[in-house]
């Protein structure tokens, strides 16, 4: 039986979202062939050999409307002859790509194959491929009535599970110090590939604030309560900041999977398998919980309980998300999103479902934990599941 591992895993460091941020002065392309060319040059690999390069993206418009993927491998030297592929499942998007690769794997179809994502959101701004059209049609509108944004969903999801602003805003802080701390120790530099922009190498993330405070974050106003969402939905009372909403940044990551037999014939050292994934649908309305049905489908199809899991990675679109997601899940806090999530890294869109794989597969082994749980909300109630399993020889 074939089984796809992961051989290595990198990412850029991440910056901030908007002009003058760390890698605002990249084009995207240019980001992602710097770890392109970074991944297969410390494993030693021919990139000849590559099967496919398969990249997550969202805002497929601008700089990112000609495939990012094939685009990126022509610009890090890659032969003609290696394929692109850019898959676009929402904040989902990098992690799917990783699921393709895999399946095709594990079918026989691909043997080693680059998958990730890439999202330069100073440069490509979330939701200028939109170009205020109704992306939904009449039919979904007359079903569900008229769907809300990703923040005002978070508000929703809130409300639902009767969550406090001071419940927010600890999370909140605690992924800020959890982020803070992984960086003072170095951790994240096992992950890191710096990269080269136009005002020199960028080594670290951008985004962590070592320096937060529940005061300061208890001082921020709500962001998603307009006067407009408030007459909708009566009663609600706003919550979410920006500091419990997901940082908008730039990033990439890339990870190297084969089929097990090639990896181990070329002397590279499998670190991960991919175990099982999953991927379903909620709620369109409060569209950020399919988190919790994708985490009990994927720990079903593994046959594994929750206690089996040393680290949970949940993506931190809005801290209501992960806080709804352990209320009905049950998991520990500690191996809750450990290092800090979204909220303190950043969340570049497409890239983030393989930059929260990286960081989890590092995590793992640092921590010995054989089995990883990962999962993200997407827009429209999605949620991929994936869980790695750690492979010690």
């Amino acid at each position: 039986m074939r089984r796809a591992v992961i051989v290595d895993a990198i990412r850029s460091p991440l910056g901030k979202g908007r002009p003058g941020g760390a890698l605002a002065g990249l084009h995207p392309v240019e980001l992602l062939a710097q770890l392109l060319t970074g991944l297969v040059e410390r494993n030693g690999i021919d990139p000849g050999r590559v099967d496919d390069v398969v990249i997550g993206n969202v805002t497929q418009a601008g700089e990112q409307g000609g495939t990012p993927a094939r685009q990126a491998l022509l610009a890090a030297g890659f032969p003609v002859h290696v394929p692109g592929m850019t898959v676009e499942r929402k904040c989902g998007s990098g992690q799917q790509a990783i699921e393709i690769a895999a399946q095709s794997i594990a079918a026989g179809v691909n043997d080693l194959v680059i998958a990730g994502g890439v999202e330069s959101m100073s440069r490509v701004p979330m939701g200028s491929n939109r170009m205020g059209a109704d992306v939904y049609g009449p039919s979904v509108t007359e079903r569900f009535g008229e769907l809300v944004g990703q923040g005002v969903a978070a508000e929703l999801v809130a409300r639902k599970w009767g969550m406090s602003r001071a419940r927010l805003d600890e999370y909140a802080l605690a992924s800020n110090e959890r982020a803070a701390h992984a960086q003072a120790r170095g951790w994240f530099d096992e992950e890191i590939h710096p990269v080269t922009t136009p005002e020199g190498v960028i080594k670290v993330d951008e985004s962590i604030r070592p320096g937060a405070t529940l005061e300061r974050i208890a001082g921020l106003a709500p962001v998603f309560g307009t006067e407009e969402v408030l007459a909708r939905f009566p009663g609600l009372e706003p919550k979410v900041t920006a500091a419990s909403s997901s940082q908008i940044t730039d990033g990439a990551a890339v990870l190297l999977l084969m089929e097990e037999g090639l990896a181990r014939r070329l002397g590279l050292r499998p670190r991960a398998a991919v175990h099982a994934s999953a991927v379903v649908g909620d709620d369109p309305m409060l569209m950020l919980t399919a988190p919790i049905p994708a985490t009990k489908k994927v720990l079903d199809k593994a046959g594994l309980r929750i206690g089996d899991i040393g680290v949970f990675e949940v993506n931190e679109a809005f801290a209501p998300v992960p806080i709804a997601w352990q209320a009905e899940i049950g998991a520990s806090f500690d191996v809750l999103n450990p290092v800090g999530g979204a909220i303190a890294l950043g969340h570049p869109l497409g890239a983030s479902g393989a930059r929260i794989m990286t960081t989890m597969l590092h995590q793992m082994e640092r921590t010995g934990s054989r089995f990883g749980l990962q999962t993200m909300c997407e827009a429209g109630g999605m949620a991929n599941a994936t869980i790695l399993e750690l492979l010690t020889s």
